[in-house]
Order: C-alpha cells, then structure tokens, then sequence
C-alpha cells in the first residue's frame, strides 16, 4: 500500500494537560523527579517518560519530533534549534576523525562549507562527486568512508538523487546514506526508499512562516538515542535544543503542510511551464525537460506535485538583480535567502545561499552568474503573478 505522508500526520491525536485540542507547551528548562533513583536512572537513560533537562528533551519537542517521524515513516527523530543544527550532530555522531564521508557536490551552502572548511579540522574528510552519476559515487567510497550524504533536490540546481539506487551502494559498503529532504517535504518520503536518517530545515516549508529556525534528524531509534546520550550524544553535548515555544508554533503549521505544498507545487509548475514556453532557461522537476523528471516521478507521493523551486537563467548577476529588484517593487515577492514562504522569495545563490562554494567550484557544478532561485509563493491567481513577472522581464530585456 502506498506510504500516506499527511495521513500519518493527520493520525496524530494529542490532548493538553486540560483537555486543550493543542498539546500543552513544556515551559519548563528542568524538571523535577519524585525520587532520587529516578533521576539516577533517567542520566542513564533508562526512565521512559521522565524528564531532566531542556538540552536533553522536552514534551513540546517530542511531540513535534513524533509528528515529523510520522511523516517522514521512521521510527523517532530529533528536533534542533536550527537545520544546520541537526545535519552537523547527525553527522558528527556517525563519523569521527580518520573518517571520510562521500557528498553530493550540490548541497546547501552550510553544510557544503561545514563538510568542506569544518569537519577537516576535525580530521574528517569529505570527496564532492556529482550524485546522479552513480559509478563516480561508488569510486569515492574508501575503506574509511561511514556516510553517503545527499540532498533529495538538490540546492539550488535542482538535481534529483535516486535514493533507491544511492542506499543499495550504501548498504553494499556499509554506510549509512543521510538525506536532506529540506525541498521535498510529503512529495518524497526518502526513509520509504532506502534513506537510514531524514533530515530537514523545519525553517523553510515544514514551518512556512518565515518566522523561526529548525531543524530535524528522523531516523532509527537507536540513532536518535545516541543523538541524546548524555555521555556522547552530539545533539545533548553540542546543544542545538529547539525551545519548546518553536516546537509548539512549528507543529501546529505542519498541520496545513499538505494544503501548502499542493499549492506551492501547482503554481511552481504553471509558472515553470509558461517560463520556458517564453524561451528563458527554466529548471524545474516537474518539466519533462528536466534530467530528472521521470527519476522524480518514480519517487514522488504523486498527490504532492515536484515542489516550490524553480530556477531561471537570465544571463549575468546584473540582469539577475535588475529583474529581482523590479519584481521586489511591483509586491511580486521578496529579494530573501530561505524558502517555503506564503509570498515568493529570489534570490542570485551564487552569491548568496551558495557563496561558500568558490567562484571556480561554481562553474564547474553549472552554477552560473545569472541563475536565480525562486521559491515560488501561495498565490492564489498563479496566472496574474505571470503576466505582472513577465512585464518585469520585458522591462529589464530578460525577455
């Protein structure tokens, strides 16, 4: 039977300690014990349903980590005051010096620059291979690699990964394969396809309000325990704890993700299409034009659409800023780094969401000047938006 995402979500049935529809907010940074021998058994993680201490857990966030769990089909997960703030302990916990991990080339500035200019000085090493060339993948792995670390879609190119294929060199080898599903919330389910740990920015579409940072590790009970350890655990001992105030406001917007995602994904399509219908260098899954269409297809929870990203190449920075500043004062959206907001946001990620990556690096990947990443809004007259963005691209000569 297929895997219903909003389904598990929707499952979830949680009641506030006075009978309130919302599960109660945890406002609390420790908590008391009615006897000793129970905190002595909770440090040492033995007492099931109690307790300690904020950095540890908190009810608010394990109700939000139940729910994502839920959605992503894992077993737990964790959640963190940021993304970044669960993709480097997730990470750090899996893989330590003398180690090396196998990354796809195109991933999210952050973590390109923490695998790149970061963990080395931790000794671990990490080799960039284009992840939809699936032998220059398996000839990075090493006798020392413990990851394959890749991004469902891919930021800012748009590269689909083929999970299924990635977690059968993974399990071949040993490793344990993370993905980043930041940009494909409920349209692929990557735990369903192989994924050991799901990972996501809680920021952008699962939060879709633009008014707070997380993140999430999904993944294998045992996995998320070691995470929360507190002799090792890198989320309990690096302290990325989400405060429960976020994890509250966080879960009650999950409940409209499936209703947003539909929406976002049906407008990035109409405006994708007509975009390349207009001759401009569009990039979007959902195209048939698109190397990975048929890949994504084959993965997608099909009632969910191929997402709110899409990419357009106008040629050079200049162009790409002139069109954004317009679009910026014509109310079309906003000139913003993050994504999965009710309006449109642009921005040039060359030189910004992926300026940690080298100018050299960039080009070698197809990351040119003139791209710009849109991540397309909820409005509600998709058709209206075109035509007032395409005056902005006749008046700046992008078409």
């Amino acid at each position: 039977m297929a895997f219903k995402p909003a389904d598990k979500i929707q499952d979830l049935q949680y009641f506030g300690e006075y009978g309130g529809v919302n599960p109660s907010i945890s406002d609390s940074s420790t908590y008391t014990f009615l006897s000793a021998k129970t905190m002595f058994d909770t440090f040492e993680g033995n007492a099931e349903g109690c307790y300690l201490y904020s950095r540890h857990s908190t009810p608010s966030n394990l109700y939000l980590g139940q729910a994502l769990a839920a959605m992503e089909g894992t077993e737990t997960a964790n959640v963190a005051a940021t993304g970044m703030g669960a993709i480097t302990p997730a990470i750090l916990q899996l893989c330590k010096a003398g180690e090396h991990i196998v990354s796809s080339r195109t991933i999210y500035g952050g973590t390109y620059a923490f695998l790149k200019n970061f963990a080395p000085r931790l000794n671990i090493e990490t080799s960039f291979v284009d992840i939809t060339k699936l032998d220059e993948v398996e000839a990075a792995i090493t006798k020392n690699t413990k990851i394959l670390y890749c991004e469902t879609v891919s930021n800012p190119l748009l590269e689909i990964a083929d999970i299924e294929a990635l977690s059968k060199i993974a399990k071949k080898h040993n490793l344990q394969l993370m993905v980043d599903n930041t940009f494909s919330p409920l349209s692929i389910s990557p735990a369903k396809l192989g994924a050991d740990v799901v990972l996501h920015s809680l920021t952008k579409f699962i939060n879709g309000s633009s008014d707070t940072m997380g993140g999430v590790a999904c993944g294998s009970q045992e996995f998320i325990d070691s995470l929360r350890n507190v002799n090792d655990g890198a989320n309990m001992l690096l302290g990325p704890a989400m405060d429960s105030l976020r994890a509250s406001s966080i879960l009650k917007n999950l409940r409209t993700l499936h209703i947003r995602i539909k929406q976002h994904s049906t407008n990035a399509l109409f405006l994708a299409e007509k975009f390349e219908k207009d001759g401009l260098r569009t990039v979007y899954p959902g195209l048939k034009s698109h190397s990975g269409h048929e890949l994504f297809k084959k993965m997608m929870n099909k009632e969910y659409g191929f997402g709110g990203m899409l990419t357009v190449d106008v040629g050079s920075l200049d162009k790409a800023n002139e069109l954004m500043e317009l679009m910026q004062e014509r109310n079309l959206g906003y000139l913003a780094v993050s994504l999965g907001f009710y309006k449109t946001l642009f921005s040039a990620p060359g030189s910004s969401t992926s300026s940690e990556i080298s100018e050299e690096e960039q080009k070698e990947m197809g990351l040119s000047d003139g791209l710009i990443r849109f991540s397309i809004g909820l409005d509600n007259d998709i058709e209206r938006t075109y035509t007032m963005m395409r005056e902005c691209m006749v008046e700046v000569g992008v078409l």
